[in-house]
């Protein structure tokens, strides 16, 4: 049996989610974030040595790592579905989304997250310096990066319904986390109408909605 090792408002959505279109049976077990850090508790150490979500357990195999983790699930399970057939050209597009979202889209909202929370874990009297270096991070680096993510995202999405092509697949369930936070945290929908559609199309997937129901509130819905 699959068991999802799951993170409140973590990468780990998107697993529960591809379990969901794969119609697999799984087990949920369920983590919650400092209140204060929103770090991950020190239990999900016991399974995985980074801490880190998300993680699944498949009998005495432990695999984390969101793309490592659904790669595999399709692989094994999928049975061709969710991803284009070897030698298309949507296959590669499939093969350079599923990796995309976590190395290249993930990185600098990460650091619009960091930046823009800095000054609040600063000492008091080292906020307002510490706000103003946080400031000129995002005005002169992070937010023009994330504006020339934004702008390609709308620009892919022109090219074909989803990201891989005509048809949906592991690749938009991988660049459903990038899009949904870049929404919340940079404004991405704002003036980009293809991934705002993109967004309403995932939320309405009935595998996302019950996937939501089992993994419990999360924020980027």
């Amino acid at each position: 049996m699959l068991t999802v090792h799951h993170l409140n408002n973590s990468r780990s959505q998107r697993v529960l989610w591809l379990l969901e279109e794969l119609e697999l049976p799984y087990e949920i077990k369920h983590y919650q974030r400092d209140a204060k850090t929103m770090l991950a508790p020190p239990e999900l150490k016991a399974i995985h040595p980074l801490g880190k979500s998300p993680v699944i357990t498949d009998g005495a195999a432990t695999l984390a790592e969101t793309g490592a983790i659904i790669e595999t699930l399709c692989e094994n399970y999928a049975g061709g579905r969710l991803k284009p057939p070897v030698g298309t050209e949507e296959r590669l597009r499939w093969i350079y989304w599923m990796h995309y979202a976590e190395g290249s889209a993930m990185p600098p909202l990460l650091m619009k997250l960091i930046f823009s929370t800095m000054p609040d874990r600063a000492p008091a009297l080292m906020r307002p310096i510490v706000r103003g270096i946080a400031k000129q991070a995002q005005d002169s680096f992070i937010d023009p990066q994330l504006k020339t993510h934004f702008d390609y995202w709308e620009s892919e999405l022109g090219k074909s319904e989803w990201f891989a092509g005509k048809d949906f697949t592991a690749a938009d369930v991988m660049m459903s986390f990038p899009l949904e936070a870049a929404a919340d945290r940079g404004g991405a929908t704002q003036g980009r109408p293809r991934i705002a559609e993109f967004l309403k199309k995932i939320h309405a997937r009935p595998a996302y909605q019950r996937a939501l129901e089992k993994g419990g509130p999360y924020a980027y819905a």
